[in-house]
């Protein structure tokens, strides 16, 4: 019988944030998303370069604001913005400079699709989630989530989110979440929706009198 593997984790500190914006980077530079925001000729140096402020800006304001989740050792995150009050603070809007050609354009684009999906009642809200390639299949990821989704299921609150790619898709599906129709960017990839609805929590037996 195989063993689970606990992982350990942690909340991210701000000293965390150079170190987590630096691997989501290194990591986005080759996904489709990204491939079809920034200019059809630069290369991945360019495309971190230009990525790393954004990603940099909106892990700052996920750790003062929202939860950000990292396994011990920084080989995993998930990061989490929360949607729970009309006061809540919005993820910062990047600007990209005059050298990054349609990126402007196309980042609004990317903004008002995936705005278009989000849901005005309170909710929390996957932002990033990432493991390193060696702690795939082993778990991580799926405790990771669980953390968080405890407190989601004891709130009543659901859990949304838009990703990239059809293999964080279909594990997102494996990990309790329904998938939407799939939005469309202007000549772009497509981007996939899901929800994860609030799970009522075990009642609690009434003591004996």
């Amino acid at each position: 019988m195989t063993v689970p593997v606990v992982h350990h984790f942690r909340t991210a500190l701000p000293g965390d944030v150079a170190v987590i914006a630096a691997m989501l980077t290194a990591a986005a530079v080759h996904d489709p998303l990204t491939r079809w925001l920034l200019p059809t000729d630069a290369t991945p140096r360019d495309r971190y370069h230009h990525l790393h402020p954004l990603l940099t800006a909106d892990i700052t304001h996920a750790v003062e604001n929202g939860d950000v989740d990292v396994l011990d050792d920084v080989t995993g995150v998930a990061v989490w913005h929360h949607h729970t009050h009309p006061d809540t603070v919005p993820p910062p809007r990047h600007h990209f400079g005059p050298d990054t050609g349609r990126a402007p354009v196309r980042y609004a684009q990317l903004q008002t699709t995936v705005d278009s999906y989000r849901s005005a009642a309170p909710h929390h809200w996957l932002t990033y989630l990432w493991i390193h390639p060696s702690l795939r299949g082993i778990g991580a990821a799926r405790q990771l989530l669980d953390h968080r989704h405890q407190r989601a299921d004891q709130e009543g609150l659901p859990v949304d989110t838009v990703v990239t790619t059809t293999g964080l898709r279909d594990h997102l599906t494996a990990c309790g979440y329904h998938p939407d129709l799939p939005l469309h960017l202007p000549a772009g990839p497509a981007l996939w929706p899901l929800r994860r609805t609030a799970r009522p929590l075990p009642a609690h037996p009434a003591p004996a009198g």
